[in-house]
């Protein structure tokens, strides 16, 4: 249990658990309905063990030489007879949940939950393999997007803006842009293809700057959002330092990347708190 849950790389819940809670307004008092919990479990370790589980029993070479796997922030370190069974165990955690939801939620939050799982197989397995396919293994990540989704139709709650949409799968982007800059050197070791090795860390970081500050106009000038556009522009001004003073083109240490890990969970779930208090990202200038 607890390699499966290591796998499922509790320090990087944050993408799910927040888009998950972007639906909801505090007027509504969803705490207390059974449901919301329900479904905050499942985007936590039954979705997130699906996603990196896949992803693991793919890619085991490249995490074996990664050295910030092997931990509850960045996921396991195991062998090719530990990721064996990988696979089956998924499946026994994810039945019930499809079930369930298929029994609550009817036939449509079904057919979504099985689109979230055939674009993990996409993700991952031959003949598509995106995840080795620059651009598109960045670009497949507006999935996580269907985690949006599906709390609307779990919790019967109204559709999200299509700016908020916008702002979610840019939020997607940029979020896996950042685990590739801190990937290279091992990917570049087993020949894996993505666009910071194709494009170089110092490009990837310009990249990543580039949808920053778009989130931040966004946030800003759509929604009216100063606590998020300033948070996300006092991280773009990092980033900044980070490419022309701080690090430039060099690698960061495990230990800088684990304080990075730390510092994100903490700002994501800050900036959880306060999307729930304001309601900004519900209601659109336009």
């Amino acid at each position: 249990m607890l390699k499966s849950l290591k796998i499922s790389r509790p320090g990087l819940w944050f993408p799910t658990i927040w888009i998950y809670l972007v639906p909801f307004q505090l007027a509504s008092n969803f705490w207390e309905k059974p449901l919301f919990w329900v479904g905050l479990f499942f985007v936590t370790f039954p979705l997130n063990f699906l996603v990196y589980g896949l992803n693991d029993f793919t890619d085991g070479k490249a995490d074996s030489l990664n050295p910030r796997k092997g931990n509850y922030l960045f996921g396991a370190k195991l062998s090719k007879e530990e990721l064996t069974n990988v696979p089956w165990h998924i499946c026994c955690v994810m039945v019930p949940f499809l079930a369930y939801f298929a029994y609550v939620g009817g036939g449509e939050l079904f057919i979504l939950l099985l689109f979230m799982i055939v674009i993990n197989i996409i993700y991952n397995y031959k003949p598509f393999r995106l995840k080795e396919r620059p651009p598109f293994e960045i670009l497949i990540q507006v999935g996580y997007v269907f985690t949006a989704l599906f709390s609307i139709q779990l919790n019967n709650l109204e559709m999200l803006p299509w700016q908020t949409m916008l702002y979610l799968t840019l939020f997607a982007f940029q979020a896996h842009i950042a685990g590739e800059i801190m990937d290279i050197e091992p990917d570049k070791l087993v020949g894996k293809k993505t666009t910071a090795v194709l494009i170089g860390r110092k490009n990837a970081k310009f990249l990543m700057l580039f949808l920053l500050l778009f989130e931040a106009y966004i946030l800003k000038f759509w929604f009216d959002d100063w606590v998020l556009s300033g948070f996300l522009a006092v991280f773009s001004l990092w980033l900044i330092l980070d490419i022309f003073v701080f690090f430039k083109d060099k690698p960061y240490t495990l230990r800088q990347m684990k304080i990075f890990g730390i510092a994100i969970n903490v700002s994501a779930i800050l900036s959880m708190i306060w999307v729930l208090y304001s309601g900004n990202l519900l209601h659109p200038n336009f």
